[in-house]
């Protein structure tokens, strides 16, 4: 009995050890430095999107929104349009990808596509689409679809693999640009709960404009990266910007660093910047010290500052746990924070006063600002700033405003779960 109790203390202790290993070689313990940017213009003042690009190193660049969708139905149907309208080139690059009806009917639209010329390319995620079969892969390849799989395993740096590729973008003829959050997935189209099923609250934006140039330079970094080959030869000018085009701020996260983060200096600087409201959509909420501070910052400078995040119904129990965990700070500091009810709420985004909006792939977590290959687009174009405000009023009506009080209330094996799911906070 007593061997046995010592077999299984050692064990404990060896397993501990290599967490905490593991934890200290990812940069757990290290020190993060505040982030304070004081006097920041505001956002409607003529030098602001200069200033923002300069903090979070983005690309400025001009753009006109061409189509907005909301939930699984319009997304993927305005997708699918775009790919049969394609003469040229499609090319597309996603996080998730699952085996279903999603997924199938974006396969024979792309193929179709490839057997009568036009240029395809796919670059999937390889942990994102890992349930995706070879043999869909090898079906795309031989219809002429070029495939391309982001950061494969590998043995020889094995901790690289956390790095994912978040972006989900479609180019069409490099004249038209597809950006949100959603997937190739059926798991969008919700699931059968309680007797009834919803889809995932989440939107697209279709831009165009001179910014198609540097989205479509984005992408062929990114294929060039996973091992494929790009011919520049029948490259287009970039094309100059019309008048009704708006100021737009492209932010790559690429290969970001917990020192170096184009998606945090973003985020933080627009919360700093504001002076009347800040609107955040995240379904992965997990703000660190520096940001939380932030957040209460805006709130005691009398700012209207509210965060709307996934509710009971959502695809990883164990991060709104996590998140509940951080949300007590928040409250008392008065933001105010709401979950949504009816399904899975995945939509991204961040409303700055009425003047600017920046969407796209990246959550408001450690992992998009620290370790993901993100995209998000910001601009000043008033119709998207007001489709994006009726998004966001939308999802409050459906949504659970919480307090202290809930926190208080939550049980035994939430808080329990909620701490463990911590210790891997800049995982998760």
């Amino acid at each position: 009995m007593n061997t046995w109790i010592v077999a299984i203390a050692l064990s404990l202790t060896v397993i501990i050890f290599l967490i905490v290993l593991v934890l200290y070689a990812r940069g757990f313990f290290r020190r993060r430095t505040p982030y304070r940017a004081n006097n920041l213009p505001p956002p409607d003042a003529p030098s602001f999107a200069i200033t923002i690009a300069s903090l979070s190193d983005s690309f400025v660049e001009h753009a006109q929104t061409a189509g907005f969708w909301v939930e699984a139905e319009q997304i993927f149907d305005a997708r699918l349009e775009a790919i049969r309208s394609a003469e040229h080139s499609i090319e597309f690059e996603t996080y998730i990808m699952t085996p279903g009806r999603r997924a199938e009917d974006f396969a024979k639209a792309i193929v179709q596509k490839a057997s009568q010329g036009v240029l395809v390319r796919l670059l999937a995620d390889k942990y994102g689409a890992k349930s995706i079969p070879e043999n869909y892969w090898r079906r795309l390849r031989s219809a002429g679809v070029e495939v391309r799989i982001f950061n494969p395993f590998s043995w020889r740096d094995p901790f690289y693999y956390l790095r994912r590729n978040h972006r989900k973008l479609l180019l069409i003829d490099r004249k038209k640009a597809f950006i949100g959050g959603a997937g190739v997935s059926d798991d969008w189209d919700g699931s059968e709960e309680e007797g009834y099923k919803r889809p995932w609250y989440d939107y697209e934006v279709e831009f165009q404009g001179s910014v198609i140039a540097r989205l479509n330079g984005l992408f062929l970094q990114h294929w060039l990266d996973a091992g494929g080959t790009v011919d520049l030869s029948g490259v287009r000018p970039q094309p100059e910007s019309r008048v009704q085009e708006a100021i737009a701020l492209v932010s790559a996260g690429e290969d970001p660093t917990w020192r170096d983060s184009g998606l945090r200096s973003l985020y933080q600087a627009l919360v700093q910047a504001a002076r009347e409201r800040v609107w955040l959509s995240s379904p992965y909420f997990l703000p660190d010290r520096n940001t939380r501070a932030v957040l209460v910052a805006a709130k005691r400078r009398g700012l209207d500052v509210r965060v709307i995040t996934m509710g009971h119904r959502n695809d990883k129990q164990f991060v709104r746990y996590a998140s509940r965990e951080l949300y007590d700070e928040l409250l008392q500091g008065g933001v105010e924070i709401y979950e949504y009810q009816p399904s899975m709420m995945h939509a991204k985004a961040i409303l700055i006063d009425d003047a600017w909006v920046s969407l796209g792939s990246a959550n408001f977590d450690p992992r998009s600002f620290f370790q993901n290959d993100e995209l998000n687009l910001s601009t000043v174009e008033d119709a998207l700033i007001k489709k994006v405000e009726g998004l966001f009023q939308d999802a409050f009506s459906r949504s659970r405003g919480i307090s202290r009080r809930d926190l208080a209330r939550r049980g035994l094996r939430e808080r329990l779960v909620a701490r463990l799911s911590l210790i891997f906070y800049w995982e998760l």
